[in-house]
């Protein structure tokens, strides 16, 4: 996910249930600035992910502005197929 423009510290992550949710405050500039053409964007955000079931959030890195996230899918033991025996 691009998040360019912002810090680590102005991100939060929060993973409930089957929901992922990305949130982006950026800080109040304290000076007034007047720009000709300010290229990105300063504004809050909040994205949200609806998981599948069994998926986990296992960690986050922030790379040159993309926010990398990764996802595994756990399959609990008991609803994974398993191999039946023939007898005869």
């Amino acid at each position: 996910m691009a998040v360019a423009g912002f810090n680590i510290d102005e991100l939060d992550i929060q993973s409930e249930n089957s929901t992922l949710l990305i949130a982006g405050t950026k800080q109040a500039d304290k000076q007034q600035h007047q720009y000709l053409y300010q290229g990105i964007a300063a504004r809050n955000f909040e994205r949200r992910f609806q998981l599948a079931d069994h998926v986990k959030v296992t960690k986050a890195h922030m790379e040159n502005g993309l926010l990398h996230v990764d996802l595994v899918r756990e399959i609990p033991e008991a609803m994974k197929p398993r191999s039946i025996q023939i007898q005869g």
